[in-house]
C-alpha cells in the first residue's frame, strides 16, 4: 500500500460514511439510529473538513476558486439540511441519490481531490495533516417542524434537486 494521499484519506471516509448510511437503512422496518447518529456527525465533520480546510486551502493555493467548488457547497448545504430532522425512509433515500454523484465529482479522476493534490504540489502532506486533524463537529439534537421541512425542500431546490426525492 503506498503513501496515503487526501484522495485516499477522503474517499476511505466515504466508504465510511456510505457503510454507515447502509447499515441505518438496513432494516426496512426500522433505522438504525446508532448506525444514522455516527453517519451524521462523520458526514458534518466530513463537509466541514471539506469546507473549512481542502477548499479555502485549495482556492489560496490557485489564487481562485475551484470550478466545482459552488457546485459541492450546493452539495454540502442540502446535505447539511436534510441531517437536521429526524431521518426518515425518504430523507435516507435523498443523502443517498445526493452522495452517489456529489462524491464521484471529489473522487473520480480530475476530481477535486485529484485537483487538490496537484495544486498544493509540497504542501499536500501539511494539508492532508490538517483533514487527519479536524475536530468533531457539535451536532444539536434533529429538529423536526414544518419550517424544518420548507426549508429542507429549498435547500434541496437550491442544489437543483428535485423536491420528490423526500415523498415517500
Amino acid at each position: 500500500m503506498g503513501e496515503e494521499t487526501i484522495r485516499s484519506f477522503l474517499s476511505r471516509d466515504h466508504a465510511r460514511l456510505d457503510d454507515l448510511l447502509a447499515r441505518a437503512a438496513a432494516n426496512q422496518n426500522q433505522i438504525d439510529r446508532e448506525a444514522y447518529d455516527e453517519f451524521r456527525r462523520g458526514l458534518l465533520r466530513h463537509i466541514g473538513m471539506e469546507e473549512k480546510i481542502l477548499l479555502p486551502a485549495a482556492q489560496r493555493l490557485r489564487a481562485g476558486p475551484l470550478e466545482l467548488a459552488a457546485r459541492l457547497r450546493l452539495d454540502h448545504g442540502a446535505l447539511a439540511a436534510l441531517l437536521v430532522p429526524s431521518p426518515t425512509r425518504a430523507i435516507l433515500k435523498a443523502l443517498r441519490t445526493i452522495l452517489e454523484g456529489h462524491n464521484r465529482l471529489e473522487e473520480d479522476e480530475g476530481g477535486v481531490y485529484e485537483i487538490c493534490e496537484q495544486v498544493a504540489g509540497d504542501s499536500a502532506g501539511g494539508l492532508l495533516a490538517q483533514l487527519r486533524a479536524a475536530p468533531e463537529v457539535p451536532v444539536a439534537a434533529n429538529v423536526d417542524s414544518a419550517r424544518v421541512e420548507a426549508a429542507m425542500r429549498r435547500a434541496l431546490a437550491r442544489a437543483g434537486y428535485s423536491e420528490t426525492l423526500l415523498d415517500e
